[in-house]
């Protein structure tokens, strides 16, 4: 079976992008809503696990950083030039999955560090936008895999 023929990585692509929409920087957006709308307890609640989870990812990237990046980058290198040079489909359907998370990752960690010392509305207002940018950012990405997809499935069959 081919990669972009089988019906279970597009379940699998749906459910990355409606998953890194829905946490934004390990945070479920509902708390989000729930915090601007009712205050109190629920705003007090989000921002315990905004600090921590923003705690989390500062750390994370001021020790590791380096190392992730150059295996995230290494391991995309040879996902890109086994899929697209050497022409393996399974390897072309893996880098479009990933090479727009590792985006997400650069987004979760640069909004990491602007909301360390934010509160209140300017908060809210930083955790839509990077939600929000990861929506536009899942779009084009589901718009490039079904583009390609489909351009391989043309050129080479479904089977």
């Amino acid at each position: 079976m081919r990669s972009f023929s089988n019906l279970w990585y597009w379940i699998a692509l749906a459910v990355l992008w409606s998953t890194s929409s829905h946490w934004v920087i390990g945070v479920p957006y509902d708390m989000v809503t729930r915090a601007r709308r009712h205050g109190g307890e629920a705003e007090a609640d989000l921002h315990d696990i905004v600090r921590v989870n923003v705690n989390r990812i500062l750390f994370i990237s001021q020790t590791a950083g380096i190392w992730i990046i150059a295996f995230g980058s290494f391991g995309l290198t040879v996902l890109a030039t086994l899929g697209f040079y050497y022409q393996i489909e399974f390897a072309q359907a893996v880098f479009l999955l990933a090479m727009p998370m590792g985006i997400v990752s650069w987004l979760s960690v640069r909004t990491a560090r602007r909301i360390h010392d934010a509160d209140g509305a300017d908060l809210y207002r930083k955790l839509h936008f990077h939600r929000f940018s990861v929506q536009v950012l899942g779009m084009i990405s589901i718009f490039v895999t079904a583009f390609w997809g489909m351009w391989q499935n043309m050129a080479h069959g479904a089977f």
